[in-house]
């Protein structure tokens, strides 16, 4: 195919009229392209004044080449390996977030057919647990924001994103697409699929891997697993419905647990699996207006329908880092516990991003230091030390504390919300956040603050809305495996995703989850 790329546009336009202004930009005839393919689009916002898309486009073309463009393999999406596996016992999959779905999705595609154990529930019948704890504050703790068929990015703001550079990347993309998920992810910069698209493309992908012969157990809570001669032997799961006990017979079993499966940490160090600890971050969710992050970033002058605002902002203290996660352009603060008594924050975008407020974690970086004991899981204790005192400060009913920026900065418990009105449900209580983050947390995200001011006028208005806490970013624990296996210390366990401490967000999660999946087939 032929690349046309550093297509300016000015306007709003379809697909086809895209391809047409790259046709005329490279003198080439339109009439004779037979497939086109929008390779990639962003937006150019330097000059505020010019703001354009950027466009690469991919063509197939039956006139002439012209010279001087240049040419690319189209796209393939197979995973095309030689299965070696030759064992009749199904591999077991623990958790369905992206990590799990991917893996079963590969296995079940090469005619192995696993089996997905879920503690949580279906994505649509989650929902409506978790519609019933923001409206009434009444948690189900394995039906939450954390547990439950799709994960935690399931109620998020979708993000596709990745730093990491790898073709795996572009097949979760096209998977995503054939599973119903707007195909635009495959082209923009910085894709998002959105909560409400996510539930309908990942029932989708489940209803695939159960046609292909993949089975799932959802309410089913795995308590144990035996081993022998140091390899996996079997799984012991719950069933959450009827309380009755079932073990099922393995030699693989992915551990894609994700980072808020506390009781399955345990059990993993109980049973002698090399864990370690590992950074992770805590912090606040901030809230602005949407509009204000719009004009800082786009200007008024831009004649183009642009998408809501992002930004992603970082500063560097002497001694640690403060910096913006998960931004959610035109979101909600979530409440995203999964234990009594704890508060957890987080935040979520619908596909159109269109609500008055924009969001983001402001997080600090903490490190194993930090923690006091020699336990693997210390940082585990850590997160659940603040959380258990963000709930007692914002009133011991799930009610979050929240502060104005211009209170916090001035270390003073807000009194009066102003312009921007928090979005946290069930509901807020104004507090002092100080109060209950350690001294040094507090010292660099007020400095990140007036930091990110300087690169975002507004950004630390004193209205704007802090949230706490934000304390599950990534996992605090790390599932130690072999770099070419992929294997714990115990033969036949995967740790995969982002619980095992192997990636960081939707993208890196799929990724790694396919990763385990071509190791499982690899095994003779």
């Amino acid at each position: 195919m032929l690349r046309l790329d550093n297509i300016k546009i000015y306007e709003d336009l379809t697909e086809e009229d895209v391809v047409r202004k790259a046709c005329e930009k490279y003198n080439i005839d339109f009439s004779k392209i037979t497939k086109f393919v929008i390779y990639k689009k962003s937006i150019d916002a330097r000059n505020k004044d010019n703001i354009f898309y950027n466009y690469v486009v991919d063509v197939k073309y039956s006139g002439k080449k012209p010279k001087g463009i240049k040419e690319v393999k189209e796209e393939n999406f197979e995973l095309n390996i030689d299965v070696k596996r030759k064992s009749t016992v199904k591999p077991v999959i623990i958790g369905a977030g992206p990590a799990g779905l991917f893996c079963a999705l590969i296995l079940a595609q090469k005619g192995i057919k696993p089996i997905v154990i879920e503690q949580g529930k279906k994505v649509k019948e989650r929902k409506k647990d978790i519609d019933k704890f923001l409206s009434e504050g009444k948690l189900m703790t394995t039906s939450n924001v954390q547990f439950g068929e799709g994960g935690a990015g399931t109620f998020s703001d979708g993000k596709l994103t990745t730093g990491v550079n790898n073709p795996l990347g572009r097949i979760v993309l096209k998977e995503f697409v054939n599973f119903g998920a707007p195909k635009q992810i495959m082209y923009v910069s910085k894709p998002h699929i959105g909560t409400d698209n996510l539930i309908i493309t990942i029932e989708n992908m489940r209803e695939n891997i159960i046609s292909l012969g993949g089975e799932f157990l959802f309410e089913s809570k795995v308590i144990d697993f035996e081993l022998q001669d140091k390899k996996i032997k079997s799984v012991i799961y719950k069933d959450l419905k009827t309380n009755s006990i079932h073990t099922i017979e393995t030699d693989s079993a992915v551990f894609a647990i994700g980072h808020s499966a506390r009781d399955m940490f345990e059990k993993m160090y109980e049973k002698g699996l090399n864990l370690e600890k590992k950074n992770f971050s805590v912090g606040v969710r901030i809230e602005h207006k949407q509009s204000m992050i719009n004009e800082s970033q786009y200007g008024n002058k831009s004649k183009l329908k642009l998408p809501p605002a992002e930004y992603k902002l970082a500063y560097h203290g002497e001694e640690r880092s403060c910096y913006t996660f998960c931004m959610c352009p035109g979101g909600t603060v979530m409440a995203s516990s999964s234990d009594e008594g704890e508060i957890v924050t987080n935040g979520m975008s619908k596909f159109a991003r269109d609500g008055e407020n924009a969001n983001s974690a402001v997080l600090v970086s903490v490190t194993p230091d930090d923690f006091k004991g020699d336990s693997p899981l210390e940082g585990i204790y850590f997160q659940r030390d603040l959380e258990k005192k963000a709930f007692e400060l914002g009133g011991g009913n799930f009610n979050a504390p929240i502060q104005r920026v211009g209170d916090f900065l001035n270390n003073k418990k807000t009194t009066f919300i102003g312009e921007v009105k928090p979005t946290y449900k069930p509901g807020v209580t104004m507090s002092n956040l100080q109060e209950i983050m350690p001294d040094y947390v507090v010292k660099t995200m007020q400095e990140g603050l007036l930091d990110f001011d300087k690169k975002i006028k507004g950004f630390a208005n004193d209205d704007a809305i802090l949230t706490g806490l934000e304390t599950r970013s990534s996992s605090p624990v790390r599932i130690v495996r072999d770099t070419e296996t992929l294997e714990a210390n115990i033969k036949g366990i995967y740790p995969c995703g982002e619980g095992a401490g192997y990636a960081g967000g939707i993208m890196t999660a799929a990724m790694d989850g396919i990763k385990c999946a071509l190791q499982i087939l690899n095994k003779e």
